[in-house]
């Protein structure tokens, strides 16, 4: 994953185990889903032309798990900077969907390994 979450990522592996064999995917499928919504809301707010409450975003950004992107949002949003927002927010979304790719492809080849390892060939007599 290019260093983006290498950490955090061996982390979850090191507590996946034989009673939880699933125990990563789980965990990632829930980040990926309270990230879109999080990226969802940042949108929401900085698209509204009325929005000025720019500790509301510090709050979301608080919840992203996501690398240096997260540092210049909060930057642009401490200087009620819509446009630095919004630079920031379409780099935090084209990051998410990067690892979102990234896991993706990592657990098809997860699942291929398993596969292939749990293949047995019949034994010839």
């Amino acid at each position: 994953m290019n260093g983006v979450l290498d950490e955090q990522f061996l982390q979850l592996q090191q507590l996946q185990d034989e009673s939880s064999p699933n125990f990563v995917s789980e965990v990632v499928n829930i980040y990926f889903h309270e990230s879109e919504k999080l990226l969802r809301n940042l949108r929401s707010l900085l698209m509204d032309k009325e929005f000025s409450d720019y500790k509301k975003l510090g709050i979301h950004l608080n919840q992203m798990m996501v690398s240096n992107v997260c540092v210049a949002f909060r930057a642009a949003s401490e200087q009620n900077n819509r446009a630095g927002c919004l630079r920031a927010l379409e780099l935090l979304e084209h990051e998410y969907c990067y690892l979102n790719n990234k896991f993706h492809e990592l657990f098809q080849i997860e699942q291929q390994r398993e596969l292939a390892a749990g293949v047995r060939y019949p034994m010839h007599m």
